[in-house]
């Protein structure tokens, strides 16, 4: 044992803990310094970079250090099984991701970003403090209702905040201003900062000293970036305003649409079977109307001008597949097929155009899908880790006596290590001609993911079920996983912005955050399949890396068909042709940009 202040179980233990805390405040003192210096710029860019960093970066902290103890809390605390649990986790990481849709678009035609951060700001602070409010535990307590308040709370203000503060980053630039990648990047590592050193502390606090510690101190940790955000408004040169005059009532009526919104995540995040419906309907929907729009209105100028009887045929056969997807996910199975040949008979009409009808932007359109709907094969595994990964470590891993929670925040320290290195490597490739296309980078971040799973499996098997599995191989599949991520996520972001009409930018970079809510639903979904309540350890292990090598599998063979067909995908962008009329912020690295926003463009 060892004491510090704290009691640790072990030196490893107490050096992360204490790192991660020199570090946060580290940072924090030193965005002190630069916001209260006297210049209007520091190391060359406005004071304001510096506080949207600070507010973000304790953002992070109080959401990471919260998702790094959730599903020990709802299995630990709430006594939930496995399975529920990762429903409910699944669930909740989906509605955050549709939210910043809502967000963004209320913003951008109402609020403006600065007043919306700050509302998303104020609903995360209750949000993570109402998450202190443990009560006795069980499900039967009455005190479980504010637990899903606070869920509510935190995912209504992190689809107010998350969708627009990165947007008033780029507001402090002018178009031209060569400055905007670099300030991305110091924004972004401040995400970073803030998920790894949480992890750590606020996992370390919870799973030793209660879980009204961990949740206190990430409600504490947002609380102090709302005061940065607030304190600093002067410092933004009054970017992120309302785009015209704001009435009050029509202020007033816009955070009314918020609580309502409270309201709905509070009653879907415990019935976590709409959220399914929700992202199944509204997802086949979206799909249809966006490839409707691509087809036919944009080639051909008109819908009344494109060929009725292909229009009739794919109008016909979307609805075939929104009806499927809806009775599907109210539980019907043998409506399965009904959204296949819908679906299918769609992709005929689509490849049918393709081949008779040449059109540039509605083939970047279609490669740009494309890309979204792998992207939920990625996010679905990639999400295993605050789920089914996060409990396969403290039940099934030799950690040394460092508590599981602490190992969330591997992801983040690879991300700011790596992403340097990956940024270096595509440029080096593009001056050598020989950089992957998007799709086949897509591909190599499906496969690592797999490999990453498989991984873990060989190692778990090599040492035999019923020995816990040395640690390595969770490093290990962490940095598959994470080059995986600096694979496909940078890159999306990247190719959505060039891909999309400008006038569809909003639209897309929607579907981009809608994709993750599935994946992240999906994630759920899979994780429930690890469950194995009443069995020994040693079954219960085997059955995780029984789906593990599944979903393995699956996906490098996935990441393989990407791969393989990316030479056509690539065609359909039309690289040769795209205007220079890249989008501001395609250099954000670890985060998803912003969705419901217009995008504005270089000059």
């Amino acid at each position: 044992m060892y004491e510090f202040i704290f009691t640790f179980d072990n030196a490893w233990e107490m050096g992360l803990f204490w790192g991660a805390a020199i570090a946060l405040s580290g940072f924090l003192l030193g965005g002190l310094f630069i916001v209260t210096r006297p210049q209007p710029e520091v190391l060359g860019h406005p004071k304001g970079l510096f506080v949207l960093f600070l507010a973000e970066m304790w953002e992070r902290f109080s959401y990471y250090g919260m998702r790094a103890l959730l599903i020990f809390y709802l299995v630990q605390h709430w006594m939930y099984s496995d399975s529920e649990a990762s429903v409910i986790y699944g669930a909740y990481t989906a509605l955050v991701y549709i939210t910043p849709v809502i967000g963004g678009y209320l913003a951008d035609r109402y609020l403006g970003q600065r007043k919306a951060v700050l509302f998303g700001a104020i609903l995360l602070t209750l949000g993570h403090f109402f998450m202190a409010f443990e009560g006795g535990g069980g499900q039967e307590d009455p005190i479980i209702n504010v637990f899903w308040l606070a869920l509510a709370l935190i995912i209504v203000g992190s689809g107010f905040l998350k969708a627009n503060i990165s947007v008033i980053v780029g507001q402090l630039y002018s178009r031209t201003d060569i400055r905007r990648d670099p300030a991305y990047t110091i924004f972004y590592m401040g995400i970073n900062v803030g998920a790894a050193t949480a992890a750590i502390i606020c996992g370390f606090l919870g799973q030793t000293y209660g879980w009204q510690y961990g949740f206190g101190l990430a409600g504490f940790g947002m609380l102090i970036g709302l005061v940065f955000f607030v304190l600093g408004k002067p410092l933004l040169l009054g970017k992120g305003e309302p785009p015209k005059i704001l009435e009050k009532s029509r202020e007033l009526s816009m955070y009314g649409i918020g609580l309502v919104l409270v309201a709905m995540c509070w009653f879907m995040v415990q019935n976590q079977g709409l959220v399914g419906i929700l992202l199944g309907t509204f997802g086949a929907a979206l799909i249809a109307y966006v490839l409707y729009i691509a087809i036919f209105k944009l080639p051909y100028g008109s819908y009344a001008a494109s060929p009725s009887l292909w229009v009739n045929l794919f109008l016909g056969s979307s609805g075939l597949a929104i009806l499927g997807m809806f009775f599907t996910a109210m539980g019907n199975q043998s409506f399965q097929t009904v959204a296949v040949v819908g679906g299918s008979l769609m992709l005929v009409v689509m490849i049918q155009q393709i081949v008779s009808h040449a059109d540039e932007i509605r083939d970047r359109i279609i490669a740009a899908m494309f890309m979204i709907i792998v992207s939920i094969i990625f996010w679905a595994l990639f999400e295993q880790a605050g789920s089914s990964l996060n409990l396969f470590t403290d039940r099934h891993v030799d950690r040394a006596g460092i508590d599981a929670s602490m190992f969330q925040s591997i992801n983040a320290i690879y991300i700011v290590l790596l992403a340097p290195f990956f940024a270096a490597a595509w440029t080096w490739l593009a001056r050598k001609k020989a950089e992957p296309s998007a799709p086949m980078k897509f591909g190599l971040g499906v496969i690592q993911v797999g490999l990453g799973f498989l991984v873990l499996v060989w190692g778990a098997n090599s040492v035999g079920v019923d020995v816990p599995t040395p640690v390595i191989f969770i490093f290990l599949i962490y940095l598959l996983h994470t080059t995986g991520e600096l694979c496909l996520s940078p890159v999306g972001l990247s190719a959505m912005n060039r891909l999309a009409p400008a006038h569809m930018g909003s639209l897309m970079m929607g579907m981009w955050f809608f994709a993750s809510a599935t994946g992240n639903f999906a994630a759920g979904q899979i994780a429930a399949l690890t469950g194995a309540e009443g069995v020994s350890e040693e079954a219960g292990k085997a059955v995780v890396l029984g789906v593990y090598s599944t979903v393995g599998w699956v996906a490098v063979i996935t990441g393989i068909a990407v791969m393989v067909i990316s030479p056509l995908i690539k065609k359909l962008m039309h690289l040769d042709t795209l205007k220079d009329d890249d989008l501001e912020g395609q250099s954000e690295i670890g985060e998803p940009a912003a969705a419901g926003v217009h995008p504005t463009t270089k000059s």
